[in-house]
């Protein structure tokens, strides 16, 4: 089974480059929600959350 998987992936042109792009999208994914945790101030982190033990309505987005 795995012959006949390596034979078809040998006959894709450029099949390397897929690997080196999901690693990248992961590197970039992780990169960018680390620093939005670490600059998010304390206090959204506070309102976030409190939000499912809020029994009030939802506030809206100010305008």
């Amino acid at each position: 089974m795995m012959k006949i998987v390596k034979s078809h992936l040998e006959t894709i042109e450029g099949v390397a480059t897929y690997p080196m792009i999901s690693l990248l999208i992961f590197f970039v994914f992780f990169g960018l929600l680390l620093w939005w945790v670490l600059t998010t101030s304390k206090e959204r982190i506070k309102e976030m959350k409190e939000m499912p033990l809020d029994d009030q309505q939802p506030k809206p987005f100010d305008q």
